[in-house]
């Protein structure tokens, strides 16, 4: 079982000050930064924060740190090291993407996309229909359900790229990437995924997804506020180069032409301190960074599936509120969203004398929300957690839920 008292130390959040007696309940949109990432972080802007890669000693350390955050991330992400690419955002790198598709598409080739999307994964692509590419849209069911059946009949042999969340920032659903990802490779078209709302509960084994483009946010799995991408180097090598025309022969630099932030891209390093130390305090030594990974994924899905299930039952047992997405704990991270009588930003107000720190809105989940038949001004009340909440965390949400609903 996860040891919280060991996870919640090694998360200085949890001792300051003006964060005691409040619970966070907004992680989907950003999570608390473990002391790893702070600590690297820091040394890096005491002692580092010079241009990286020139001979003198404090150059060489700032570009070994940075080369060490991208080979230590791949490893547990399970890719190559040349893969992975980072950006200042995952909507940024969804962009820049978007860019090199639609050089190397033809009018006439189509897309597909949903409506289940964060609008970062399905706007930039949307924009595509400009240059004469078709744009299909994936559909939701009346409860936002995306089925893997009725992808297959959209397919055809026009269809070069099919974009999908992982999980919805709103229903919360965990889709079955991989079996997607098969259907779409059968079809002869790529896939992209959207791994923001899903990596927070565990960092992903790629390649055992299968998919072809995978992104991610570093703020929302403990770390800096960077975008990170993989892409397999097949697809990496035919795509438009994005960057300065010297770089194009290094692969992750094609899809960063802004440039990285050398200090944050560093400190991403201290993702993997952290999850070596979870890994360490929990388990047998392990020598293979990916399946360190999965061992710290299953446990952290084990534990946030233990507080879930209580506030999904607390929920569904109410009259006065709907609760997007599956219905039980099982299927979906630790997100639930629901819509009530009161618009979701003015119950997240409501919840602040209460201790709870939550958030209300449309997520940027606009085309969800009308699918749903929720109008986007009255949002939805969203509760996000991950494997650093508590069960008193939990407990004290549902008596606040209690008291504001």
């Amino acid at each position: 079982m996860l040891d919280i008292d060991f996870i919640r130390a090694q998360f200085p959040a949890f001792t300051e000050a003006p964060l005691q007696g409040q619970a966070f309940f907004e992680n989907a949109g950003g999570s608390y930064t473990c002391g790893q990432v702070i600590n690297r972080l820091t040394r890096y802007y005491k002692q580092r924060k010079v241009q990286p890669y020139y001979p003198f000693e404090a150059s060489r350390l700032a570009g070994e740190e940075m080369d060490e955050a991208r080979a230590r991330l791949s490893a547990v992400l399970n890719i190559k090291v040349d893969e992975l690419s980072f950006g200042p955002s995952t909507t940024q790198n969804t962009y820049v993407l978007a860019q090199a598709f639609g050089q190397m598409l033809s009018a006439g080739d189509a897309i597909i996309v949903t409506n289940q999307d964060h609008e970062a994964n399905t706007g930039p692509w949307r924009r595509l229909a400009a240059r004469g590419i078709e744009v299909r849209e994936w559909q939701v069911d009346e409860v936002g359900h995306l089925d893997p059946a009725a992808l297959e009949n959209m397919l055809d042999d026009t269809v070069k790229l099919v974009c999908f969340p992982h999980v919805s920032n709103l229903v919360a659903e965990i889709n079955p990437v991989a079996e997607i990802c098969d259907i779409i490779r059968t079809a002869g078209a790529y896939s992209c995924v959207d791994g923001v709302s899903a990596a927070p509960h565990g960092l992903p084994d790629i390649s055992g997804l299968g998919a072809d483009i995978y992104l991610f946010s570093a703020y929302k799995t403990f770390g800096p506020h960077q975008g990170i991408m993989a892409i397999k180097q097949a697809l990496a090598d035919i795509l438009p180069n994005q960057g300065h025309f010297f770089n194009e022969s290094v692969r992750y630099k094609r899809f960063t032409p802004a440039g990285p932030d050398h200090a944050q891209v560093a400190a991403c390093a201290g993702m993997v301190d952290y999850l070596d130390a979870v890994h360490a305090h929990h388990f047998s030594a392990e020598p293979d960074a990916a399946a360190r990974g999965r061992a710290v994924h299953g446990l952290s899905s084990a534990h946030e599936g233990q507080l879930l299930a209580p506030l999904i039952s607390y929920l569904r047992g109410r009259n006065d509120v709907r609760l997007l997405g599956p219905q039980n704990a099982e299927g979906r991270v630790a997100t639930v969203s629901v819509v009530a009588n009161r618009p979701g930003y003015e119950l997240a107000q409501a919840l602040v004398p209460e201790g709870i720190m939550a958030g209300g809105g449309d997520f940027y989940a606009v085309r969800l929300l009308e699918a749903l038949k929720v109008e986007p001004s009255h949002g939805a009340l969203r509760l996000s957690f991950v494997h650093y909440t508590s069960e008193a965390d939990v407990q004290k949400l549902i008596a606040a839920l209690d008291k504001v609903l």
